[in-house]
C-alpha cells in the first residue's frame, strides 16, 4: 500500500511526531521539510517517517517547503542526541533546522564596466577610473573606486553619463572550493609523521577517533590540515570545530595560507542571506569545509568526511542551556554515525579523551616538542606569602622587574587574570553594604571604563552611584579585588610610555574590533596586553615572551570535580603563549599555594604526573570518566515551590546498586535571572544505564505546576 501517512516532527519542546494524512498528488521522502496544521496555526517540521494506511481521520499536510532534506544520518544523529540528553526530539530538531526566509529577498551584486565613449568633461579623478577600467573587466563599483584612489560618487557620476554600464553578477558563493595542493608547508619530521598517521586514518573502515596532542607551539593546526586536505581530495566535507570561531582571524588566514581560499565560517555573527547560503551549499555538497562553533555540528552535511575538534578540552563546546550536549561527545556520535574520521585536538586534553586513550577506544598522535626546536618556557612561580606587594597593588616587584627586562628589549608582555571588569566586589565603607545583583545571587562586577555595575550571570546593568544606596554616604564606595581593568590601570601608571590593551569577552567594539586587535597585537602594536582566558586559546604572538600569570589559585577554591584539571588546561595554555617566536619565552606564576599539585606540576613541567594523579583520584571517588553523573535543576520564581518539588523528586527517586542520588541542596548559585534553583545529582557506576534510569524516575515525579521547572543535564560541565 502506497504510504497515506506522515509523522512529522516539529522544532518545539515536543517529543513525539504527529501524523498527518499525505494528499493525493503531493510527493513526499522522509526528510523533507513540510508545512502542516498544528492547532490553529501553520507551522513546518521534517518527515520523520512515511507509512501505509487510509490517512482520513487525521489532518493532511499543507505543503512540501523548498528547503534541504535532513538526510536518514542527521534524523539518526539527532534521535541519538535527544535520547542521550534526554532533551525533547523536537528541541533537537530545531538545532538541525535552518529554514529560508521568503520575505528576505536575495541582494542582486551590481558590478560596473566600460562601455561608452568618454565624457565630455574629463578630470583627474575620472582619468584614474577609465584607466583601471580600460582591460573590459566586470568590478563591484567599491572595488573600481578602491583601485582608482576616488569615491564611488565619481563612479555613479559615470554611470549616469553613460561611459560605465551597469553589470547584474551572480550570487556571492558561500565558500570557495579549498585546494589541497595550494601551498604545501613545510612541515617537520615529527609534523609529517603526525599528518601521516592522521591521513592513514581515514583510509581505515571504519574511521577511528584520535586524540592529537601536541605542546603549545608544536604545530597541530598544520597537521590536522593536512587531514582536512585528504578529505577535499576524496570528495568528501571537513568540519572543524573552535571554541571561539569568532575569534579566530589567525586560524582563518593559516587556511588560506595552506588551501588558498577561506573556509565556510559558521557561529552567532553569520546571519542573514549569507547563513542560508552557507546552510544550502553544506546540504547540496558545494561547501566543502566549515569552520564554525559547537552549533556547526548540527548542518545537514552530504557526505561528511572529517571532524575536527579543536581545543578539545575547553568548557565552551558544552551547551549549557536548552539541549544541554557537549559538542565534543557529540561530534564522537556524529563521526560514527556518519563514517567519518575525528579528531580531537589539544596541548592539554582532557582527562576523559586520555581515558579513552587508554582504554583503546580512540588512537593517540602525539607532537613532544615545539615547532622548529624552539624552547617551552621556563616557569617560576611567585611565593606570594613570602613576597610582598604593597596594599592596593596585584604586580609583585619580582614580575615588575621581570617586565622592565622584557620591555627594555623591545618584546611584548602578557598578564593574565581571568577575572573580567575592574574588581569583583564593591562595598561601602561607612556601613558595609555590598551591592548584589537583584536577580542573581551574586556580586555586582564593577566596569569602571563603563562606569557600570555588572551581573556576570544575568547581565543586569546599573550605573555606578555617587553615594551608597544604603546610607547615603557620598564616595564611600570602594572597590575589593582586581579585575583586568584595575590591572591595566596600575600598568599604565608604572609603564606610562608602554602601549596596552584590555582583552576580555566583554570588549567594546564587538568581534569584528577583537580581530583587528588581535591582530595588532601579532604585529607588535601592542606592548603589554591584559587579558582573561581569552588570550589563552591559540593565538600566536611571536614577540611575546613574558607571561605574567597573578592570582593563579582563582579556580582552585570551587567546588567543582574538575577544578584541578581545568585550572591546570588553562595556566598550561596561557603560559604557553609566550616564546613562540624566534626569542625564547617564561612565565611568572603568582600563587599563595606554591606547593599545590597543579602549580606544582605547571613550574615543573611534569604533566605527565598531573594527569597520572588527578585521573587516579578521579578513579577512587567514581567520578566521570570512571563513573557517571547527572544533574537536575528545580528551579521556580517561588523558593518554596523550588525546594517542594525537588523534596517530592527525592521521595521517588528509589536509587538501586551502582546508584546514588544526592540531594536536594540549594544550587551554589541559588538564585539566577530572578528564578530560585535547588539541585539534585545522580551518580552511578560507568556500567548503569543512566538515561533508562532518569526517565523511569521522571515519570515517577510530580508534574511540575506553576513556574517549576525541571533542567536534566547528563554529563554535567558547571556545577553553580
Amino acid at each position: 500500500m502506497t504510504p497515506r501517512i506522515a509523522d512529522v516532527l516539529i522544532p518545539l519542546a515536543l517529543d513525539t511526531a504527529y501524523s498527518y494524512a499525505v494528499p493525493d498528488g503531493l510527493l513526499l521522502a522522509e526528510g523533507d521539510v513540510v508545512q502542516v496544521p498544528l492547532g490553529t496555526r501553520e507551522v513546518v517540521g521534517v518527515v520523520w517517517a512515511l507509512r501505509p494506511g487510509p490517512g482520513g481521520n487525521f489532518k493532511p499536510v499543507t505543503a512540501r517547503v523548498d528547503a534541504p532534506a535532513l538526510s536518514s544520518s542527521m534524523r539518526k544523529f539527532l534521535d541519538w542526541v535527544a535520547w542521550y540528553t534526554l532533551a525533547p526530539k523536537g528541541s533537537a530538531l530545531g538545532m538541525g533546522l535552518k529554514l529560508p526566509d521568503p520575505d528576505r529577498a536575495e541582494m542582486v551584486r551590481v558590478g560596473v564596466r566600460l562601455a561608452g565613449p568618454a565624457p565630455a568633461r574629463i578630470t583627474p579623478t575620472r582619468q584614474r577610473v577609465l584607466a583601471v577600467a580600460a582591460d573590459g573587466l566586470v568590478r563591484l563599483k567599491r572595488d573600481l573606486a578602491h583601485e582608482a584612489g576616488v569615491s564611488t560618487g565619481v563612479i555613479d557620476g559615470l554611470v549616469d553619463e553613460g561611459t560605465l554600464e551597469t553589470v547584474a553578477l551572480k550570487p556571492e558563493p558561500a565558500a570557495e572550493r579549498p585546494d589541497p595542493d595550494y601551498h604545501q608547508t613545510g612541515l617537520s619530521d615529527e609534523q609529517r609523521d603526525a599528518a601521516a598517521a592522521l591521513v592513514g586514518f581515514m583510509g581505515e573502515q571504519p574511521p577511528p577517533v584520535a586524540l592529537l596532542e601536541g605542546v603549545t607551539g608544536s604545530g597541530k593546526t598544520e597537521v590536522y590540515f593536512e587531514a582536512v586536505a585528504e578529505a577535499v581530495r576524496q570528495g568528501r566535507q571537513a568540519l572543524i570545530l573552535m571554541p571561539e570561531i569568532a575569534l579566530t582571524a589567525q586560524f582563518l588566514d593559516r587556511f588560506t595560507a595552506r588551501f588558498g581560499v577561506r573556509p565556510a565560517s559558521w557561529h552567532s555573527g553569520v546571519t542573514g542571506r549569507k547563513r542560508e547560503r552557507i546552510y544550502a551549499g553544506i546540504a547540496s555538497g558545494d561547501v566543502q569545509v566549515v569552520a564554525g562553533a559547537r552549533s556547526a555540528l548540527f548542518l545537514p552535511y552530504s557526505d561528511l568526511g572529517l571532524i575536527v575538534v579543536d581545543e578539545e578540552h575547553e568548557t565552551a563546546y558544552k551547551q549549557e542551556d536548552g539541549v544541554h550536549y557537549h559538542a565534543r561527545d557529540m561530534a564522537v556520535v556524529r563521526g560514527r554515525i556518519e563514517n567519518a574520521a575525528v579528531i580531537l585536538a589539544s596541548a592539554t586534553p582532557s582527562i576523559e579523551s586520555r581515558t579513552n586513550v587508554e582504554r583503546g577506544r580512540y588512537r593517540h598522535v602525539r607532537l613532544p616538542e615545539r615547532y622548529g626546536g624552539r624552547q617551552m618556557p621556563q616557569i617560576r612561580t611567585i611565593d606570594l606569602k613570602t613576597e610582598t606587594i604593597p596594599p592596593g597593588r596585584w604586580l609583585s616587584p619580582s614580575l615588575i622587574t621581570a617586565m622592565h627586562e622584557t620591555l627594555g628589549r623591545g618584546e611584548q608582555v602578557l598578564l593574565f587574570l581571568n577575572r573580567r571588569g575592574y574588581a569583583p566586589l564593591t562595598l561601602c565603607r561607612a556601613c558595609a553594604h555590598r551591592y548584589e545583583c537583584p536577580n542573581c545571587s551574586a556580586w555586582l562586577v564593577e566596569h569602571r571604563f563603563r562606569r557600570s555595575l555588572v551581573c556576570h550571570h544575568c547581565g543586569h546593568v546599573e550605573r555606578t552611584p555617587q553615594a551608597c544606596i544604603a546610607c547615603g554616604t557620598v564616595d564611600s564606595l570602594t572597590s575589593c579585588g582586581p579585575g583586568v581593568e584595575r590591572i591595566a590601570e596600575e600598568a599604565a601608571e608604572l609603564f606610562p610610555n608602554q602601549r596596552r590593551i584590555v582583552l576580555s569577552s566583554d570588549f567594546p567594539g564587538g568581534t569584528e574590533r577583537l580581530r583587528t586587535e588581535l591582530a595588532a597585537i601579532a604585529a607588535g602594536e601592542c606592548d603589554i596586553v591584559i587579558g582573561t582566558q581569552l588570550v589563552a586559546k591559540g593565538h600566536n604572538f611571536p614577540l611575546m615572551t613574558l607571561v605574567g600569570v597573578l592570582d593563579a589559585d582563582i579556580g582552585l577554591t570551587s567546588g567543582d570535580p574538575r577544578a584541578a584539571e581545568r585550572t591546570f588546561q588553562l595556566l598550561q595554555q596561557v603560559t604557553g603563549r609566550a616564546g613562540r617566536g624566534e626569542k625564547p619565552g617564561r612565565a611568572l606564576v603568582q600563587t599563595w599555594q606554591p606547593a599545590h599539585p597543579v602549580i606544582a606540576a605547571l613550574a615543573s613541567g611534569e604533566a605527565e604526573r598531573f594527569y597520572a594523579e588527578e585521573t587516579r583520584v578521579r578513579q577512587l571517588a567514581g567520578l566521570p570518566p570512571f563513573g557517571r553523573l547527572a544533574s537536575l535543576i528545580v528551579s521556580a520564581v517561588d523558593r518554596e515551590a523550588a525546594e517542594l518539588h525537588a523534596r517530592a523528586m527525592a521521595k521517588v527517586a528509589e536509587p538501586s546498586a551502582g546508584i546514588t542520588v544526592l540531594g536536594p541542596a540549594e544550587a551554589p548559585l541559588a538564585l539566577i535571572r530572578g528564578r530560585y534553583r535547588y539541585r539534585l545529582l545522580v551518580k552511578t557506576d560507568r556500567e548503569v544505564d543512566l538515561q533508562a534510569y532518569l526517565r523511569a524516575w521522571l515519570a515517577r515525579c510530580p508534574k511540575p505546576r506553576g513556574s517549576v521547572r525541571i533542567a536534566i543535564d547528563v554529563d554535567p560541565q558547571s556545577f553553580l
